[in-house]
This record gives C-alpha cells, sequence and structure tokens, in this order.
C-alpha cells in the first residue's frame, strides 16, 4: 500500500498522483542543488515539500471518514467458477459451465452469494425456466440474495452486459453503463467490422445502460454494483452513494491469462475502497477474487486458475468521504492552483527576461 494512500479519501486516486508528483520534484530539485553545490536559499524546499506531504498522508490515516452500520455481519460467498475463457462460448461447455455455477449456488447458505461477469454465457431470456427456478427456490429457502452475471436483451432488441439480482419473486438488474471499446462494443461498426469477424469475440455489441442507477436493496446490506473496468472510473462509481453501504465488483479477467492484469485489476479496486470508505466485494471467473476492506486492504483472496468458492463476512459502513462527495473537482482545483503559482513565480513570457 502507498504511503501516499490516504490521500484518496480526500482527493481521488489523481490526488495521490499529484502528490507523488510532488514528492518527486521535491526530491528532483534538492538533488540538483546538491549535485551542483549551488548555495540556493530555496534547496531546503526539496527535501521540506516531501516530507510535509508524507506526514499529512499519515495524519490523514487516522482520520475515520466511515462507521460500521452495524455490529451484525452480513455473510457472503463468492463463486470463483474457473471457467476457460477458450470453452466458455463454445455450446459444448454451454451445459457444463451452467451447471458447475448451480451444483455452487445449492452448496452455499450465506446472505449473499455472488457469481462473476457473465457467469451464464447464455442471453437471460434464453435460460431454461427450470434454472431460474431452481437459483429462485435456493433464494427463497435460504433468505438469500443471489446476484450473477448475464447478458440480456431488452424488449427494444438492445443487448447489455448486466448483473441480475434474484430474491423471492421479484428480479432486479444492472446494465453495465461504461462499455469497454473492442470488448463491449466495436466503436465504427461500418469501418470496424471486417475485424470484428476475424476476431469473433462473442458478446461484443452490447449497449450502455443508464449513468445513475440504483445500487441493489439486499434488506442487510445496499450494494453499490459495477461491471469489469468500470471500476477504473471513481468518479462513476461514487454515484451511488452515499445509499451503498458496501460495493461489488463483478468481472471476468481470464482474457488476460497469467500475465499481470488480473494482479492490476485487483489493485485498481483497493483504491476505489480507499476512495470511498467502503468494503468491496470482488468475485471472478478466474481470478483474482477477493475482499477488500474499507482501507484498500485484502482481507482474504482466492488463488488464480482455481474452482473455488471465497466465504467471509462484512459488516457495511456508512458515511461520505470528501471524494464521494466532490468527486475529482478537489483534485482539478488543486491541480489548476499549482499551475498558476507555477505559472506566476516563472514568467517566461516576461519581455525583460535575460536570455
Amino acid at each position: 500500500m502507498s504511503p501516499l494512500a490516504n490521500y484518496a479519501p480526500l482527493i481521488g486516486i489523481y490526488g495521490v498522483t499529484l502528490a507523488c508528483a510532488c514528492c518527486s520534484g521535491g526530491f528532483g530539485y534538492l538533488f540538483k542543488c546538491l549535485a551542483t553545490n549551488r548555495i540556493n536559499p530555496d534547496w531546503k524546499l526539496g527535501g521540506t515539500l516531501p516530507t510535509l506531504i508524507l506526514f499529512l498522508s499519515i495524519a490523514l490515516g487516522f482520520v475515520q471518514w466511515t462507521v460500521k452500520i452495524s455490529e451484525r455481519t452480513t455473510t457472503v460467498s463468492l463463486l470463483q467458477g474457473n471457467i476457460s475463457q477458450e470453452m466458455k462460448w463454445t455450446p459444448e461447455w454451454l451445459n457444463k459451465t451452467m451447471m458447475t455455477y448451480l451444483d455452487m449456488v445449492r452448496q452455499e447458505h450465506t446472505d449473499l452469494i455472488l457469481l462473476p461477469e457473465t457467469a451464464i454465457p447464455l442471453l437471460a431470456n434464453n435460460v431454461p425456466d427450470w434454472y431460474w427456478e431452481a437459483l429462485r427456490t435456493h433464494a427463497q429457502t435460504n433468505d438469500s440474495h443471489i446476484l450473477l452475471g448475464i447478458p440480456e436483451k431488452s424488449e427494444e432488441g438492445n443487448f447489455y452486459n448486466s448483473v441480475m439480482h434474484i430474491s423471492g419473486e421479484e428480479t432486479h438488474t444492472y446494465r453495465k453503463h461504461h462499455l469497454v471499446p473492442f470488448g463491449d462494443y466495436f466503436p465504427m461498426r461500418s469501418i470496424t467490422s471486417i475485424l470484428l469477424n476475424v476476431l469473433s469475440i462473442p458478446m461484443s455489441n452490447f449497449s450502455a445502460g443508464a449513468a445513475n442507477q440504483k445500487p441493489f436493496d439486499l434488506g442487510k446490506q445496499i450494494l453499490g454494483v459495477d461491471i469489469c473496468y468500470e471500476d477504473v472510473f471513481g468518479e462513476e462509481i461514487i454515484r451511488q452513494l452515499p445509499e451503498a453501504t458496501a460495493l461489488a465488483n463483478f468481472t471476468n479477467d481470464a482474457w488476460w491469462g497469467e500475465s499481470f492484469g488480473p494482479q492490476q485489476h485487483l489493485q485498481i479496486a483497493q483504491a476505489r475502497s480507499i476512495e470511498t470508505g467502503r468494503e468491496l466485494l470482488r468475485v471472478t471467473n478466474t481470478g483474482v477474487t477477493a475482499l477488500i476492506d474499507h482501507r484498500g486492504r485484502i482481507v482474504t483472496r482466492l488463488p488464480q486458475f482455481s474452482e473455488n468458492v471465497l466465504r467471509a463476512e462484512i459488516y457495511g459502513r456508512k458515511g461520505v468521504t470528501p471524494y464521494s462527495r466532490w468527486g475529482n473537482f478537489a483534485f482539478i482545483f488543486l491541480g489548476l492552483s499549482i499551475l498558476l503559482l507555477s505559472l506566476k513565480s516563472t514568467p517566461y513570457w516576461s519581455k525583460t527576461e535575460k536570455r
């Protein structure tokens, strides 16, 4: 965890980057003065600025921006099916995939049961009624809430990358809003249609869901939901706050194989937890499935490329961090202020400047 991470609840991840840049600039200025043996009364600024930034970050670490909603915990099960990306969309594996997840669901008796992005590789309206009934019966019998990723086709004929909430007779849906180019959709399809046919990427023509969607009310918790790389954009995650008491990211990082991609995506999710002061449930197809606490620390995680279930407990939290309230406006204001100050102290435009 970065020693500057405590700036994230205040000015977001961009603010953490700005603090890092200021520290680097200060140290760079200090080393330059020392290397040139130049007598400059301002050389102390090179060491003072990074020190102040670091100590302020340490002080911010003692601030509790959010608090537990209750001392009673909510039990959760995150199902990692480990379905190979090469086989996931093949007709031969459809039945195996569906039964794998159904069997895993039936073994869980927790309050929340989460399945990853596109866990069911079939349009929701094409899923057999008996399958929906089996999930609904399990939810009712165990007083559980099941959330699963599944592609969806609307009555208007639009396709969506969705998460469905199953509990009792009602079904609620979250539709992915921030789509990934060449993954969720192909821009300028009149030009890129040839490339699309060559790559044969399944489900690559999704439409965007609404920008502002309500979090899922699950009784004990109100869950703010995002899908895949939507969690890159902190300013969009906070749209479901302060109502959401916990966050959940549904993703499928199997595309990245054994590269560093899934680990990097996990770090992105950690940043969202720190910014919002919320616990984050991360459920994936092949990893990294994890529970992250409200300070961005990984509480527990599953090994990658294993069929497994992560069982954990969360409290849920209420309260608003400054970033959740202001978004990136505080960072923009601070960044512009520093820019104006630097321009004022360095008059490049001055006609009297000696050359």
